[in-house]
C-alpha cells in the first residue's frame, strides 16, 4: 500500500509539472505567434513601375515630425511657386489653401487685391522657392513651426533673391486627398521678406 500510494504521489507531480510546462509552452507559442502575426501585418507590399517594393507600417507618433516638415514645406511650395499663367497660379493656390485655415485666405486675398497675381502674369514674372530648413517644435500642441526659405523672383531683366521667414501653427485634422499629413496650418504670418542680391541680365 505504501509503494502505491508514492507511485500515486509520484505520477501525480509529474503530471501537475507536465501540465504547468504545457500551459507555459501554449502561453509562449501564442505570444510569438501574435508577435509575427503583427509584425506580417505591418509589412506592405507596393508593385510600383513593374517592381515590388516593400514599406513598413508605423504608428503616426513615430513620424510626427516628418509629417509636420514636409506639410510646412509642401504649403510653402505650392502657394509661393508662381508662373505667369492664371491655371498654373489658381491650381497651386488651391492646394495650397486646403493645407492652411484662413490666415493663409487672407494673406491670398490681400496680394490678389493688390494686384500681386495680375502682376506676375502681365509682366512674365515666375517665382519659385527653396525651402531651407524647417522647425517644429512638439513640446506642445498645436504645434509651432518656422520655415526658413529662399525667394527666387525671375524677371526678364533681372532675377531677385529674397529671404522668406514665416510661422505658424499645426493642428491635427482628418486626412484626405487634399490633405494627406492631416494637419492644418492656422496663425501662419511672414516676419521677413526681404531683398538678398539682384542680378541683371
Amino acid at each position: 500500500m505504501r509503494n502505491i500510494e508514492t507511485a500515486f504521489q509520484h505520477v501525480r507531480g509529474f503530471t501537475i509539472l507536465l501540465t504547468i510546462g504545457y500551459f507555459i509552452t501554449i502561453g509562449y507559442v501564442e505570444y510569438q505567434h501574435n508577435a509575427l502575426v503583427a509584425m506580417i501585418q505591418r509589412r506592405l507590399y507596393i508593385l510600383y513601375n513593374g517592381k515590388v517594393l516593400e514599406a513598413i507600417a508605423t504608428d503616426r507618433k513615430d513620424n510626427v515630425g516628418v509629417e509636420a516638415r514636409d506639410h510646412v514645406k509642401t504649403f510653402h511650395q505650392l502657394f509661393f511657386t508662381l508662373a505667369p499663367d492664371d491655371k498654373v497660379i489658381q491650381a497651386n493656390l488651391t492646394k495650397a489653401l486646403y493645407l492652411a485655415d484662413e490666415s493663409a485666405k487672407k494673406e491670398y486675398d490681400n496680394l490678389s487685391e493688390n494686384g500681386y497675381y495680375a502682376g506676375i502674369i502681365a509682366g512674365n514674372i515666375s517665382q519659385q522657392i527653396r525651402v531651407d530648413s524647417v522647425a517644429v517644435d512638439l513640446r506642445s500642441y498645436p504645434y509651432h513651426f518656422r520655415c526658413y526659405g529662399t525667394q527666387s523672383i525671375i524677371r526678364t531683366t533681372s532675377t531677385v533673391t529674397r529671404s522668406l521667414v514665416t510661422e505658424g501653427e499645426l493642428r491635427n485634422v482628418s486626412r484626405s486627398d487634399n490633405n494627406p499629413h492631416g494637419f492644418l496650418i492656422q496663425r501662419w504670418s511672414t516676419l521677413e521678406n526681404t531683398d538678398l542680391k539682384i542680378i541683371n541680365r
